[in-house]
This record gives structure tokens, sequence and C-alpha cells, in this order.
């Protein structure tokens, strides 16, 4: 179209974006770029599409449906496994903290067994007693678990933070967050328990 979003009026085109490391939109894509004006339609799709998802194909639908049929028995082992898998690491030596509401440690834990009488999610986060590159060595060196940056899956996932998700920001601001460097977060899978944790050991091994 021919509207300028970059005249002052909308923020979200006009100032630089924190997620596409100060980029501005407007500036890179607006009236007079190279592209054309096609800033709405950029932001729209960068942005719009990959934060709410909204263009699944048929295919897709029918695969969604598939999954919804055996959802409860997945998200039930998904559950225990996580609470395992926190409680097994708040007890580590290698293990500063652990975040996780279904410990009793939890500032949150009394919250949560009054809103989750099902469990406490599978997303678990816990701080490595070591650097920032402690903790990429142990992600190197996991076998079963996969480096991802996505949650709820099948399997295993981890990421580091403050070098993946949250890399485009300060430290300052990693930290006012709640990112540590040597922070980790798991998605928790549906692979057997011992499994999970035999991985982990193996890395916390390869970092002593």
């Amino acid at each position: 179209g021919n509207y300028n979003w970059g005249n002052g009026k909308f923020k979200q085109f006009s100032e630089p974006s924190e997620g596409y490391h100060g980029l501005v939109f407007s500036d890179t894509f607006g009236v007079g770029s190279q592209f054309g004006n096609i800033q709405f339609i950029i932001r729209a799709r960068v942005e719009g599409l990959r934060d709410f998802g909204p263009a699944i194909s048929p295919f897709n639908s029918w695969q969604l449906l598939q999954g919804v049929e055996t959802l409860s028995l997945r998200v039930q082992r998904h559950v225990d496994n996580t609470l395992e898998l926190a409680t097994w690491l708040e007890n580590h030596p290698q293990v500063k903290e652990v975040e996780y509401p279904g410990l009793e440690s939890s500032k949150y834990n009394k919250l949560a067994k009054k809103y989750l009488k099902n469990g406490f999610g599978a997303v678990l986060s816990f701080e490595l007693n070591g650097t920032k590159e402690n903790a990429t060595k142990f992600i190197d060196n996991l076998k079963l678990t996969s480096h991802l940056a996505n949650v709820g899956d099948t399997k295993t996932l981890i990421i580091q933070p403050s070098a993946t998700t949250h890399q485009q920001l300060s430290d300052e601001a990693q930290l006012a967050a709640g990112v540590k460097p040597n922070s980790l977060r798991v998605s928790v899978g549906i692979e057997h328990i011992d499994d999970i944790k035999a991985d982990f050991e193996q890395a916390f091994a390869a970092i002593k």
C-alpha cells in the first residue's frame, strides 16, 4: 500500500525492534526503500505469523487431530518426568538452583498446588555451578536430549537462554528478565526418565 506506517504514530514501525537487533521496519522496508513500501506486510509476516501461527495446512490440521487423541496420556508422562527430573537436579552437586513450581522449595509451590491440580507443567530451568562456558559445554555433551528452542515436544529439549532466546538483550536486561549466563531451560519429553537422567549425568561428568 501507500500508507506511511513510519510517520511516528506507530512505534512498532518507527522505533528499533529488540527482536530483530534494532531493525527499524519503516527505514528498511518503508516509503522510499529499495523494496518498496512493504513495512506493514513484512512486519505482519515476521512477527505476526511467527507469534500467532495462523497459517495451518490441511495436513497439519489432520496431524493435530491425530495427536489430540493421546494428548492426556502424553501430558501426564511429561508432567511426571519433569517433577522427577527437577527433584533429581535439585539434589545434584553440580546444580546451584532449580526453578520448577512443583518443588517444595519453590516460592510458587503453594500457588501451584492450589491452581495446578493435575501437575506442574513440563518446563523447568536450572542453574549450573559454573560459568556460561560450562553451560554451553554441558549442552554440547548431551546425546539423547536435543538442542532446540521450542517446547512441548515428545523428546526432551534444552537451550541456554542467554545464548539463544535472549541473546539480543544486554547482560543487564537478561538478568532483569531472570536469565543468568549459566542457566539452562529444559522442556522435558516422554522418554523413560532413567534415560533422561543418564543423559544428563554423562553431560555433567563431561564438564567436571
